[in-house]
Parts: structure tokens; sequence; C-alpha cells
């Protein structure tokens, strides 16, 4: 019996680019993709080695024109050791993204619950106490205890059956702009990596498009394959891109 290795095609990846162009200009809630776990196993694959291709490209043209420091991972570098980096870095924080941004693209009452609490810790981090995601500080477990009470009520209401078909229909209506709104905050919520410079904010665009770029792929993987293949994707992807800092230290 032969063996396909459709990663080793040029060909595979131009089908792979013709499959998510097609999702972004128009966003399907139901793709109607019928593929076995290996297929959607090498499209993650593909997709991932795409978004590291575009990734690296985009970030080698930033450093000759425009390269601002980015203070997140300057901070996390600081507070962590490598092992706890990565595992901070690497799992815990792209499980809370992918929580927060891709999970209720597909409607279900714990999903879109635990969307809500990842948003409202965010805000109440961000916003409110000027803390960061990944600081145990004395404002962390007032967040958390916050954060479980909404996703408790969030979850007490969405889950009430009449409340459940309204908001179904209403993520099969107006998943276009679902997909969109939730790659655009995913990516320009990245600025806050960034000094909250004018110029910076001129740069959004430019600077999160890597981001723009990832949220689009794995918005895309989340609806036709599952949520654990963009989560996957965006824990080996941050992986590697924080082991490749640590190559940079003398």
């Amino acid at each position: 019996m032969m063996i396909s290795y459709p990663l080793i095609k040029p060909k595979y990846y131009w089908s792979l680019i013709n499959d998510l162009s097609t999702f972004i200009v128009s966003p399907k809630y139901k793709t109607g993709q019928e593929k076995s776990t290996r297929n959607k196993i090498y499209d993650t694959i593909g997709l991932f080695l795409i978004k590291v291709v575009f990734s690296v490209v985009v970030a080698s043209l930033l450093q000759i024109i425009y390269n601002p420091e980015n203070l997140t991972s300057t901070s996390m570098a600081e507070r962590f050791s490598p092992l706890i980096l990565l595992l901070v870095g690497g799992v815990i924080l792209p499980l809370f993204e992918e929580m927060t941004f891709r999970l209720s693209l597909k409607f279900n009452p714990m999903y879109l619950a635990l969307t809500t609490g990842g948003f409202t810790y965010y805000i109440l981090t961000k916003a409110v106490f000027k803390s960061k995601l990944s600081l145990i500080d004395d404002t962390f477990w007032h967040r958390v205890v916050l954060v479980i009470m909404v996703v408790l009520i969030a979850y007490g209401l969405c889950s009430r059956k009449n409340n459940q078909i309204v908001l179904q229909g209403f993520w099969e209506k107006h998943f276009r702009k679902l997909y969109y709104l939730s790659c655009l905050s995913f990516a320009w919520l990245h600025i806050f990596n960034f000094e909250l410079s004018l110029v910076n904010l001129l740069w959004m665009p430019i600077l999160t498009l890597p981001q723009l770029f990832s949220a689009t792929i794995a918005g895309y993987t989340r609806v036709a394959f599952g949520f654990q293949y963009p989560l996957l994707v965006h824990m080996i992807t941050n992986i590697f891109f924080l082991s490749l800092t640590f190559l940079q230290i003398d």
C-alpha cells in the first residue's frame, strides 16, 4: 500500500492556502468538511508551517523597518526561569487565549461562559488593576474570584433553554462578524505587548500582523477541525519562538 506524505508536496500547501483564503473571505459556521483525524493533523501541521514562514518573514522585515521592544516578553523573561517561562508562555497563556478568543466560535453555554470569563480577566487585569496576565500579585485572587462569579452567572443565563435557542440562531446568522471580531480583537489586543505610544498605535496594524494571520488560521481550524487543533498549534508556536529567545542568550 502506497503511503502519502502530503507535507513534502508544494501543491498541498497551495491547497491549504486556498482553503484558508476561501474561509477568510466567506466564513461558514458549518464548514461541511469531512476529514479523518489523520488528515486534520496533516492540515494542522501544514498550516503551522505556513504560519511560521509568514511570521519569520514579517518579523524580519519589521526588524529592518521598525522594531519596538516587546515589553511582555522582556517582563516574563525577567520573572520566570526558562522552564517556568515555557510552561506559562507555551502552555497556560495559549490555553487562556484560545479559550477567550476561539472556544465560543462554536456556540455552547459553557464555551460562552468561559470566553466571557476570559475577557473579564483580561479587562480586570489590564484596565482595572493595571497588572499583567501572568503576574500573581496582590490583585490576582481578586481577579480570579470575580471571574469565577462572572462565569457562573454567564453559564446560568446562557444555559436557559430559550436563551440557548436565541443565541444559537444569533451565532449561525452572524458568524462572519463573530469570526472577524475574534481575529481583530486577538491581534490588536497584542498592542499591549508594546509601549502605548502614538507611534506604536499608528503601527498597530503592522506590528500585530503575525497575530492577525495566526488568528485567521486558529479560527479556521477551530471551526473546521475542533478546539484541540488551534490550541496545540498555539502552544507549539509559542514554545518554538520562546525557545529561539534562549538561543540568543550569551
